[in-house]
C-alpha cells in the first residue's frame, strides 16, 4: 500500500478533475510502460564527453542529413553528455529506415561525438522502440558511469547527503537522501535504485520548505541487504549522480515559435557563438509549433550575463524567446502534520514535488511487512 501526498508544481493542491483523472489513468496502466510519443520516429541515444557548442554541432548534422528533430532531452553531469533525439525524415515525414542513410549519420555523429579524444566512450545507438526517455537518460548515464567522473564545470551550488547503512535486525539496507527539494526528485532516485537491481520494501519522504527528506529501506533481488563497503560506495555516487542531473544550475530559457526546418540549429549555434553552455535541454513539436526549454551557463559554469541573454534573444526574436524563472516550491505548514509514518506493513509517503505524469513509474517500488 502507497499513500502520496501530492500538490502541483507550485506547491498548490491539485483540483483540476481532469489532472487528476490523468493521475489514476496512470496509475492503472502502471504495467504498460507508455510514453506520450507515437510510432513513426526514429530514437538515436548519444552519449559522450560534452564540450561547449557540442550540440549546436550535433543538430547542425543532423539538419545538414534531412533530419527532423520531433523531440529531444539532453542532460549533461560531470563532464558528460548523454541526449535521446527523436527525428523524423524530413522529405517522407515518417522514421528513417533506409540502411545508407542511418550508417551515414552514425559516421557523422560519431566524429562530432568523439572530437579529439573521446573516441572509446563516444556512443550512438539506433531504435525504433517506444521507451521513457528520461528513464531511459538516468540508464545511459548509469551504464556511461557518469558518477565516477569529478565535475569539469561547477553546475550546482546545493550537494546532496546520501548516506547508506544496515539495519542488521531486519536484513535490510536504509538510504538516507537529503537534498533540495524539486520536480521529479523521487522519480530519479527510485529509477536508479531499480536499474541497480534493488527493491524498495519501505520508504518514507517528507518535504520542509525547499529541503526534501527520504528515507528507503532495500534490499538485493534475492532478498540480501548490501554486503561490502565499495557496493556501498558505489550506491552513495549514484544516488548523488542521480539527483544532481538534472539539478543544473543556468537561465532557464523557453523558445515557442513556428517550427521550421533547421531552425533548433539555428537557435543552438546563436547560444554556441555567444559563449552559452547548454547544460540540459527538452525539445518538443506540438503540430507546427516549437516548444524548447534551455538551461544556460557561460562557459565554464558561472552564471550567464544578462546582457548576452537579451542579444540574444534579440537575434532570435524577444517575443519567442523568454527568459523564466524556475517555479518556487511552495509548502503548506498543515502539510507538516502529514509527515511520513510507516504502520505494520503499509507506507506513507508524503511528496511535495512530484510531476504527475511520472507518478505510474512508482509501481518499481514494492511495500510489504
Amino acid at each position: 500500500m502507497d499513500v502520496f501526498h501530492v500538490t502541483d508544481q507550485n506547491g498548490n493542491k491539485i483540483i483540476d478533475e481532469s489532472v487528476l483523472k490523468y493521475i489514476e489513468q496512470s496509475l492503472g496502466n502502471i504495467h504498460y510502460g507508455r510514453t506520450n510519443l507515437s510510432n513513426g520516429l526514429t530514437a538515436l541515444e548519444l552519449t559522450g564527453t560534452d564540450r561547449v557548442g557540442l550540440l549546436s554541432e550535433v543538430f547542425a548534422v543532423l539538419a545538414d542529413l534531412q533530419c527532423d528533430v520531433v523531440e529531444s532531452k539532453v542532460w549533461t553531469h560531470n563532464g558528460r553528455i548523454a541526449s535521446l533525439i527523436y527525428v523524423k525524415d524530413s522529405s517522407s515525414g515518417s522514421a528513417i529506415e533506409d540502411s545508407q542513410k542511418i550508417n551515414k549519420i552514425e559516421l557523422r555523429l560519431r566524429n562530432v561525438l568523439k572530437g579529439d579524444n573521446d573516441i572509446r566512450s563516444a556512443k550512438i545507438s539506433f531504435s525504433m522502440a517506444v521507451m521513457h526517455t528520461e528513464r531511459r537518460l538516468h540508464q545511459l548515464m548509469f551504464v556511461d558511469r557518469d558518477y565516477e567522473r569529478a565535475p569539469i564545470l561547477k553546475l550546482t551550488s546545493d550537494n546532496a547527503s546520501v548516506t547508506v547503512q544496515n539495519w542488521e535486525g531486519r536484513g535490510y539496507s536504509v538510504v538516507n537522501v537529503q537534498c533540495k527539494d524539486r520536480t521529479k526528485l523521487l522519480f530519479d532516485i527510485v529509477c536508479n535504485l531499480t536499474d541497480m537491481e534493488y527493491v524498495v520494501f519501505h520508504a518514507t519522504i517528507n518535504t520542509d520548505g525547499d529541503r526534501a527528506y527520504l528515507e528507503f529501506y532495500i534490499r538485493h533481488k534475492d532478498g540480501t541487504p548490501i554486503s561490502s563497503e565499495p557496493e556501498r560506495q558505489r550506491v552513495i555516487q549514484c544516488l548523488k549522480a542521480a539527483v544532481e542531473r538534472r539539478a543544473s544550475e543556468g537561465v532557464r530559457l523557453e523558445l515557442c515559435t513556428e517550427d521550421r526546418q533547421g531552425l533548433l540549429a539555428e537557435v543552438v549555434r546563436t547560444f554556441r557563438e555567444n559563449g552559452l553552455n547548454v547544460t540540459r535541454a527538452e525539445i518538443s513539436t506540438i503540430g507546427n509549433m516549437a516548444k524548447n526549454i534551455f538551461y544556460v551557463t557561460d562557459a565554464i559554469g558561472n552564471p550567464a550575463d544578462s546582457k548576452i541573454i537579451e542579444s540574444v534573444r534579440q537575434k532570435i526574436g524577444l517575443s519567442n524567446l523568454e527568459v523564466k524563472e524556475l517555479p518556487l516550491i511552495n509548502h503548506q505548514e498543515a502539510e507538516r502534520e502529514d509527515q511520513a509514518v510507516g504502520m505494520g506493513g503499509a507506507v506513507l509517503l508524503s511528496i511535495g514535488s512530484l510531476v504527475r505524469r511520472n507518478l505510474y513509474h512508482l509501481g518499481l517500488i514494492k511495500s510489504c511487512s
